[in-house]
């Protein structure tokens, strides 16, 4: 036999409400009626059949739109889930890092179009990091200035970089980094854990590095569990040095 419990209507105090709980599980059945009168008022039914089918509905709609996303702005890397958590350069040291570092592979990245793209960081009298990007796009010297903090001070190799005042820091992750040679990072940003955006970027202190090293960053990388498909090589020929 079905089991049924009653309750009170919140909206009204003339009203009561049935609950029939009937099998197959998952299904509900709620009957409003007058106090007064026998005669059914309304009913809504619920199943489990059909929240899986919303839910469906929901994910199948979410993976289009991220495929359409994907397909329209080449220039990202999404991947499913949460964040990675990469483990970070050990015992890392800013003043050491400071300077000019040059791109040598990175993910796509929409705000990187061009070639012979560097960056230069230094450090600002209030403590900040100043951040100078430039690359030759368009037939075009190229700048953006950025600043960079480090959130953490027990986390010295995780910091957050911000191009605007607007925009929130952005994770920037030192993976590795001999500070003479050649630096790892690695970026994400997690959207309701559901999917991330990726960038990663293998900086070395001259315009091109040696293959043994970029494959050592490279393996880094993987070894992190970051997909290195989308990865390509910065155009670094034929570029002008201050």
């Amino acid at each position: 036999m079905p089991k049924r419990n009653t309750c009170s209507h919140p909206m009204s105090v003339d009203m009561r409400c049935d609950v029939n709980w009937t099998r197959p599980l998952g299904i509900i059945q709620i009957e409003l009626k007058r106090r007064d009168t026998p005669l059914r008022f309304t009913r809504k039914r619920i199943s489990t059949g059909n929240v899986r089918l919303a839910w469906a509905r929901t994910m199948l709609a979410l993976s289009i739109i991220l495929a359409s996303l994907a397909s329209l702005t080449w220039a990202q890397t999404y991947r499913w889930g949460a964040c990675p958590t990469p483990k970070l350069q050990p015992n890392f040291s800013l003043p050491k890092y400071l300077g000019r570092w040059y791109e040598i592979a990175k993910l796509p990245a929409s705000f990187e179009r061009g070639k012979c793209i560097e960056a230069n960081y230094s450090l600002r009298k209030d403590g900040t990091i100043r951040v100078l990007n430039s690359q030759f796009y368009k037939e075009k010297t190229r700048t953006a200035e950025g600043t960079a903090i480090i959130p953490d001070p027990r986390e010295p190799a995780q910091i957050g970089v911000s191009f605007s005042y607007f925009t929130p820091y952005s994770p920037y992750l030192i993976l590795s980094t001999d500070y003479e040679e050649v630096a790892v990072i690695y970026s994400c940003t997690d959207i309701l854990r559901i999917f991330h955006v990726e960038y990663a970027w293998i900086l070395g202190r001259s315009r091109f590095l040696p293959p043994d090293t970029v494959r050592y960053a490279q393996d880094l990388l993987l070894a992190e569990g970051i997909d290195l498909f989308r990865m390509t090589s910065t155009d670094q020929t034929g570029c002008k040095d201050d």
